[in-house]
């Protein structure tokens, strides 16, 4: 009997700290990679292989902040690549990627000291986008 309490202790504390692992941590470069640098290109440059036979060239994400006056445009980003704003591209080659980068929902702190709940994955591609402008 003493046997089946510890085994079952055992099994009861692997559970508990697997469950302390969480999820994995996400990367918005890796991210990036995967779903953005065919037509963006690696650098962010709108310079990709899958891009060159767009007609609307894609946009050099390493600009974003200098086109609008120094400020990086975090919403306007995650509009755009959740599909939200998809009629702002002007054309259909942007595909929307909200469904596909659905993820844990994290809060995202406004301007106005207000939260605003967001898929995991697109802050984490976003944060990476900001972090390119700093780049250039």
């Amino acid at each position: 009997m003493e046997a089946i309490i510890r085994l079952l202790l055992a099994i009861t504390i692997t559970a508990a700290l697997a469950g302390c692992m969480g999820q994995p941590q996400v990367n918005g470069r890796q991210l990036y990679m995967q779903h953005c640098a065919g037509c963006h290109g690696l650098t962010g440059h709108g310079d990709g292989r899958m891009g060159h036979g767009l007609v609307t060239r894609p946009a050099d994400l390493t600009r974003l902040s200098a086109r609008n006056g120094g400020t990086y445009p975090r919403d306007f980003v995650l509009s755009k690549m959740d599909g939200y704003a998809a009629g702002a591209h002007n054309t259909s080659a942007m595909p929307e990627f909200g469904k596909l980068l659905r993820g844990r929902t994290v809060k995202m702190q406004n301007a106005d000291g207000s939260e605003t709940p967001v898929p995991e994955p697109l802050l984490a591609i976003s944060q990476y986008l900001e972090r390119l402008q700093s780049e250039v």
